[in-house]
């Protein structure tokens, strides 16, 4: 009886997972083998290959897909806190890891937390493309918002909290430097903002710091003032609103306006006291901020401010911004009544 001679090629295996994979040429080496009468125990020996492997191959016919292994991974079971957190760091895994060991007890590998977020990815890229720069008319809002950085004071690195105002309308900014962020120096802030603009807006756009929000409902997006800051914003008769909870782009022209005082006025100078960077920050907004032609408005900050330093109140309650006004220190500002000063004054000695 004659044999049919048939050319064997050399197998190449590629290792997915714990599966031998084979290459496309090889398995239709088996298949062909196994169709001409070679017994699987036959073609494994032949081709140097397991002979579950050439059985998987003969039983399917041709190719078979990878996969997976299920795994019980760790992260099973905390979906909804991983995609909380997620979202409030915008993508930012790592920091997702390190609370993951803070506050769960659970310590893991970054590459596991990437892999448990991947499918966050792309609503957090929806979400960011959903945000809508929102334009507001000359006088209405300010927004506000504190960042921290470290800066060299004396020849000491010191921890600095600097606090950013920003008008919504002229982009014109304010910036003063604290040695923390408790309450009053949100206080002391916002009232030094007010001076340097030579009065107040209608409204403030705040974040959902614990110095001013007790609690924002995200589904209903009811908000609870705290109690002291609604009594402040009723003594300065001003309306506060509070972004949405992991949404600080609404709140974007002051968040983009604290990065900018971190990178451009505060990075790489090095100041003899704190009077001289506070002098320094002065300076800078007015001979560089203000002159700058702004991203957005295409003019500067400084030329858009004159229209809305002069743009009529809605009310005889909301004053409009006045010219020649003069930047004085935190909780020393222009219109603080004696009952708003002193009780700023408790606030700041309590802190200290």
């Amino acid at each position: 009886m004659e044999t049919k001679h048939i050319e064997v090629d050399p197998v190449r295996r590629v290792v997915c997972g714990v599966q031998e994979m084979l290459e496309p040429e090889a398995i239709t080496t088996i298949v062909r083998l196994g169709q001409s009468g070679w017994g699987a125990k036959r073609i494994a020996r032949t081709l140097g290959i397991a002979r579950n492997t050439v059985r998987r191959y003969l039983n399917a016919g041709g190719p078979v897909p990878y996969k997976r292994p299920q795994r019980t991974g760790v992260l099973v079971g905390h979906e909804a806190w991983l995609r909380e957190r997620f979202l409030q760091h915008r993508g930012n895994c790592d920091v997702v890891r390190q609370q993951l060991s803070k506050e769960l007890g659970i310590d893991t590998s970054l590459r596991t937390v990437e892999r448990a977020c991947r499918g966050f990815r792309q609503e957090l890229e929806a979400s960011r493309r959903a945000t809508i720069r929102f334009e507001t008319a000359p006088g209405e809002q300010m927004q506000i918002d504190f960042g921290q950085t470290r800066v060299m004071i004396g020849g000491e690195s010191v921890r600095v909290f600097l606090f950013v105002a920003t008008l919504g309308y002229s982009r014109k900014g304010f910036a003063c430097a604290f040695r923390h962020e408790r309450q009053s120096a949100w206080f002391a802030g916002i009232e030094a903002a007010f001076a340097h603009f030579g009065g107040r807006p209608q409204t403030l756009l705040i974040d959902n710091a614990k110095a001013l929000v007790d609690k924002h409902d995200t589904p209903t997006r009811q908000v609870r003032l705290n109690s002291r800051f609604e009594a402040f914003c009723r003594h300065w008769d001003i309306a506060a609103r509070a972004c949405a909870p992991f949404r600080a782009r609404t709140k974007g022209k002051t968040e983009n306006g604290v990065g900018y005082v971190k990178n451009n006025a505060i990075a790489g100078h090095a100041f003899e006291s704190w009077a001289a960077m506070q002098a320094h920050l002065a300076r800078w907004q007015r001979e560089v901020a203000d002159v700058r032609i702004h991203g957005t408005t295409g003019v500067t900050p400084a030329e858009r401010f004159e229209l809305e330093r002069a743009h009529p109140a809605p009310d005889r309650r909301h004053r409009p911004l006045p010219a020649g006004a003069r930047a004085r220190a935190p909780g020393q500002c222009r219109g603080l009544h004696r009952t708003g000063h002193q009780r700023l004054q408790r606030a700041v000695a309590a802190d200290r």
